[in-house]
């Protein structure tokens, strides 16, 4: 069965536009116009995987992110004309895996796509169980259970969280939990690893304000606590 993507924008020939590249590399597609409409689109179809922009009528992006984040771990990439790094990192912290600037090439949305997707499917997840500091992850099954109780990841979160989990002790820079995490598919900055990171620190600690598992190195990046 085709995978289905949610393109959302009020740019209807741009919607257009990507829905032929997508529907030309095998997905199904659904579109919706503003944000009230991606809500219900979203939560009647429940599509597998959401490319969202950040300015629209009735509900922006950031708020259709932030309502989605509160129910699903769906992919989601955010496409912004915005070039200001640091609204950029606000969709970030509300959940989202990726961002594109404006204006794009459709074919490099189309990979992106393919390579979240795939990562949701395990294709470069670790082979077994990682266990540590009461962390449990399960890339067979795609679960993570944190202090006993299960914990629901972002493809992203998920993989940045296996690199950590891999790598004991050890730190790894920004530059290499962003490879880890999305690939050569992936242009962005580095800044971005601490927003992914500040939402998985809500999920896996005790006390996201002073974390004992994922440790911060400064200089460097980050870690997952030895032992």
């Amino acid at each position: 069965m085709p995978q289905r993507i949610l393109i959302v924008d009020d740019v209807r020939e741009l919607v257009a536009g990507l829905a032929a590249y997508f529907q030309q590399a095998g997905f199904e597609t659904l579109a919706a116009y503003d944000g009230r409409t991606a809500l219900e689109l979203f939560r009647r179809e429940r599509p597998d995987l959401v490319i969202l922009d950040v300015m629209m009528p009735e509900l922006d992006g950031l708020e259709v992110c932030r309502r989605i984040r509160r129910e699903s771990a769906v992919p989601i990439i955010m496409l912004t004309a915005r070039i200001d790094e640091a609204d950029t990192l606000i969709g970030l912290e509300l959940g989202a895996d990726e961002y594109v600037p404006k204006p794009f090439r459709a074919r490099e949305v189309v990979a992106r796509a393919r390579a979240l997707l795939r990562r949701v499917a395990g294709d470069l997840a670790p082979v077994g169980v990682l266990r540590g500091a009461g962390v449990t992850l399960d890339a067979a099954r795609r679960s993570v259970e944190a202090q006993g109780r299960p914990v629901e990841l972002t493809p992203t979160e998920f993989a940045l969280l296996a690199a950590l989990m891999r790598n004991p002790g050890r730190p790894l820079s920004r530059s290499q939990l962003l490879d880890a995490a999305q690939g050569d598919t992936f242009e962005g900055y580095e800044r971005t690893v601490d927003a992914h990171i500040k939402n998985l620190r809500r999920k896996v600690e005790v006390d996201p304000a002073a974390p004992k598992l994922i440790l911060t190195v400064f200089g460097v990046g980050y870690k997952f606590v030895e032992g």
